[in-house]
């Protein structure tokens, strides 16, 4: 059995972990708050306008699609891949790089074996993941979630934008964690570029019918609203991946401070009967020393 300083000593050190933990949960409950208000509010108008979107790309005709509509064939790819830039938030981070690693050797096996993938990451758990193991990163954009307003975030859309129309890369896909609630975050992967039309739900592989009226005409609406609609939808995926790491550190918190509460019970446990052990043997001890000197 562990003495009596031991246990004291270890009681001491899980009551200061249970405090830093403590604390890193309701700082974490503070920004997801902020971050899931700010996620709930801008998720159904970012769908309704990719749909919009994706809807009158199909209705375009030919010569008058948008530049960000151009299927090409993929051969050079890029991946973004959004983790956290501190650790302590459970498997959010493991996820992400897993299934970015998978998406490399088995969607974009033959892409990568001709090192035609190329990753951007966001958050430094990412970038020093993919650089220590020498991974194509082109760019580390950790600085992002420092500030996920729009007025940001929409800048480094515009980067990617960019070089999708210069051809740089044929198609670009978001990897990120989609908030549901804060013990639950949903792996998404998702094509950003090109925009292409939607699907019937069956996935047969048809496109769905569009029947609009245009005013002003197709190509001025595409020209106009399909940009605003990609930093919109990049927007979204910042503020998804920020609110999925709160609620994720949150609940790992969360779970730390519970097992600490756990630990310091059994502790203080062994530090009573400890403690009693050592009250048995003084008592012994006086007890024996007094029958000797009777003896």
């Amino acid at each position: 059995m562990p003495g009596l300083k031991e246990v004291r000593i270890r009681i001491v050190s899980v009551k200061s972990t249970q405090q830093i933990t403590n604390a890193m949960r309701m700082v974490a409950a503070s920004k997801l708050r902020r971050a899931q208000n700010a996620i709930l509010k801008l998720r159904p108008y970012a769908a309704k306008l990719r749909e919009i979107m994706q809807n009158l790309s199909a209705s375009a005709e030919n010569g008058t699609g948008s530049v960000y509509s151009e299927d090409r064939k993929p051969n050079r790819i890029l991946l973004v891949v959004f983790t956290s830039s501190r650790g302590l938030c459970g498997a959010f981070n493991s996820n992400i790089i897993k299934a970015a690693q998978q998406m490399m050797t088995e969607q974009y096996g033959e892409q990568y074996r001709q090192n035609n993938v190329t990753l951007i990451t966001v958050g430094r758990k990412a970038t020093e993941f993919f650089k220590k193991r020498k991974f194509n990163v082109a760019d580390s954009w950790d600085e992002i979630y420092e500030n996920v307003s729009y007025e940001n975030v929409s800048g480094f859309a515009e980067k990617l934008m960019k070089a999708f129309v210069n051809k740089e890369y044929d198609r670009i896909v978001l990897v990120y964690n989609q908030f549901k609630n804060a013990a639950t975050q949903r792996l998404i992967r998702e094509q950003y570029l090109p925009v292409l039309p939607q699907e019937t739900p069956a996935g047969t592989g048809k496109k769905v019918a569009a029947d609009y009226i245009f005013e002003p005409n197709q190509e001025i609406l595409l020209k106009e609203l399909l940009p605003k609609s990609l930093r919109i939808q990049f927007h979204k995926a910042v503020l998804d991946s920020f609110a999925s790491e709160q609620g994720a550190r949150m609940t790992a918190m969360q779970q730390a401070t519970d097992n600490a509460r756990d630990l310091l019970r059994n502790l203080q446990i062994s530090y009573n009967k400890a403690r009693q052990a050592a009250i048995t043997n003084e008592l012994l001890e006086i007890v024996s020393g007094a029958e000797a000197l009777k003896g």
